[in-house]
């Protein structure tokens, strides 16, 4: 049987969606809405055509802006007015509309400087009108009875506004936001589980964007209301939003190794050729370190300006990783199953709180620093340590023998060393963990290359829980050999490599640093070594790597007279 092909069906084309041809009059400088008096209830039950409407505004000159800024300030203004419906396919479309009109309107700003399109359409006097109809619209949705894809779509709608420009601090409309602040909406949100789960990532990405918001050039009422936050359950979910991120990158890094250590012959002939070409696998762990730095920002805000932060620390756990409640997993009417032939779950491999968590974050970002955002990231990672070692609370926490952890701390693969194949180390507090972490990247980043700034901030970390340890005469029961051989392992580097060093960065500070920390040792150590044995420990390892601290201070010398 044959069937007969319709005439001209090859160069037929989709028909035109009614949004689409009502976008198209609005761009011709026309005004569609004259034609019903219901034009606007009907538009917005249209579903909005994203890619049509951004590439209207993109492709707009600076003469046809002016001719439809008209058209576009009544959209803008239509969009945000639907807002208050209580229809929900409106509402959502209202707010996707927006997300579509201010991602449109940056991106054009962005590529053509000669014009501002926000500020042509609002205008000075418009703009704050506006903004505070929209902000008080998204209060009302953030914190109302409405749908979740409604509320998601106003936080989507947010991000967009807070990232709109590269440099925060030159989005006009930021100014506004911190004029009419949202902080008490986000808390209530971060405050309950259910909300948190749904939207609590968007929510502190919102909120660490805002804190940075020209916070250094003038009062930012973010920043003033984080600080003196206290509200423990929002302060908790701010802490499991974080840690859930890194624990997940912890858990797919852990799985991507079990994938290395199960495949053929293949991944042994990987090892030998080792850095030659950069693996998908590396390319991968890249983006997904990137993925976090939104995070470990918020975390490096919420440590650096919140002490009552800091109690989290220890406590907070991703809400996913808790197990289910015996009666959600058992069901009478199904047969018990054979629990010998489960997989054993060995659940060390994984972070327990959000501490233990950095920790072993920053020991699988350590082993990265060959581009310079890495470098940032693992900046970002020391500067969150520092504001951890400077707090008492969290000294004490750390230093407390009552409560120790088994972090797995991974170490990078160098020929002049063999790695444990079972990398769990055994149960000790958080501060011993801490030095094995620094311990670690000092001896695994001596290289041409020589990461200055990292080193110093690394040191710095150390020096403040020695300074913590003499002062409240905290006696940690720590392996400090491990400590004094790397620290003169990187002077004999420096001693080595100064000629090339010398005239990239300044390496007399950084020995000095190292020096002080030595210093410290030999005049307080009685106050905070665990063990005569440690004293004598140390003045062994001094005795015997004499020719390294000679060397330091006759270069020191030689420089001086020089």
């Amino acid at each position: 049987m044959t069937s007969r092909k319709r005439s001209g069906s090859g160069s037929s084309k989709r028909p035109k969606e009614k949004v689409v041809y009502i976008y198209e009059l609005f761009f011709r400088g026309e005004d569609p809405t004259t034609e019903s008096t219901e034009f606007w209830n009907e538009f917005f039950l249209l579903q909005p055509n994203v890619e049509s409407l951004e590439a209207e505004i993109t492709k707009l000159t600076y003469e046809q802006f002016i001719i439809v800024n008209k058209n576009l300030t009544l959209i803008f203004q239509k969009s945000i007015e639907m807002m208050e419906t209580d229809h929900p396919k409106r509402l959502f479309n209202s707010l996707q509309t927006l997300c579509s009109l201010f991602y449109a309107m940056y991106k054009k700003s962005s590529t053509d400087s000669s014009f501002n399109c926000l500020n042509e359409i609002f205008g000075n006097e418009r703009m704050d009108k506006s903004i505070r109809q929209l902000m008080n619209n998204c209060n009302q949705i953030l914190l109302g009875e409405v749908a979740e894809r409604a509320r998601f779509m106003c936080l989507k709608l947010l991000l967009i506004i807070v990232t709109g420009t590269d440099n925060i601090s030159q989005n006009v409309l930021l100014e506004y936001l911190t004029t009419y602040t949202l902080f008490d909406d986000f808390v209530r949100l971060l405050s309950d589980s259910t909300l948190r789960a749904q939207h609590g990532h968007d929510v502190v990405i919102l909120l660490t964007v805002l804190v940075n918001y020209r916070k250094h050039e003038a009062a930012n009422p973010y920043v003033v209301q984080l600080s003196i936050l206290a509200d423990e359950m929002a302060l908790n979910g701010y802490g499991q939003m974080i840690s859930q991120s890194l624990i997940d990158f912890c858990r797919q890094y852990m799985q991507s190794l079990s994938n290395v250590q199960s495949s053929s012959w293949f991944s042994s002939l990987s090892n030998i050729v080792g850095n030659m070409f950069v693996s998908d696998e590396g390319c991968e762990r890249v983006q997904q370190i990137k993925a976090n730095n939104g995070l470990l920002l918020a975390l490096y805000e919420a440590v650096h300006l919140n002490r009552n932060f800091i109690t989290t620390l220890a406590h907070t756990q991703a809400e996913t990783s808790a197990p289910p409640s015996p009666s959600n997993t058992l069901n009478l009417a199904e047969p018990v199953p054979d629990l010998a032939s489960a997989p054993i779950i060995d659940m060390t491999q994984y972070p327990t709180n959000l501490l233990v968590a950095v920790f072993q974050y920053c020991s699988i970002v350590m082993q990265d620093n060959k581009n310079e955002s890495s470098v940032a990231n693992l900046k970002l990672c020391f500067l969150i340590l520092t504001c951890i070692s400077e707090d008492q609370y969290a000294n004490s926490m750390m230093h407390d023998s009552n409560l120790t952890f088994k972090v797995m701390l991974h170490r990078a693969q160098m020929r002049h060393r063999k790695l444990n194949i079972d990398r769990v180390g055994k149960s000790q507090p958080l501060a011993a963990t801490l030095l094995d972490l620094l311990v670690e990247f000092i001896v695994s980043h001596l290289m041409k290359k020589f990461p200055m700034e990292l080193y110093l901030l690394c040191v710095g970390v150390i020096h403040r829980i020695l300074c913590y340890q003499k002062r409240c005469r905290v006696r940690l029961n720590y392996p400090w050999k491990e400590l004094w051989s790397a620290l003169i392992g990187l002077l004999r580097f420096l001693v080595n490599q100064e000629q090339t060093l010398v005239k990239k960065c300044n390496i007399f500070y950084l020995s000095v640093q190292v020096v002080n920390i030595f210093n410290l040792f030999i005049t307080y150590g009685d106050t905070f070594l665990a063990t005569t044995n440690s004293y004598d420990e140390l003045y062994y390892e001094l005795n015997r790597e004499e020719k390294v601290f000679s060397e330091i201070h006759a270069l020191v010398l030689s420089r001086h007279v020089a």
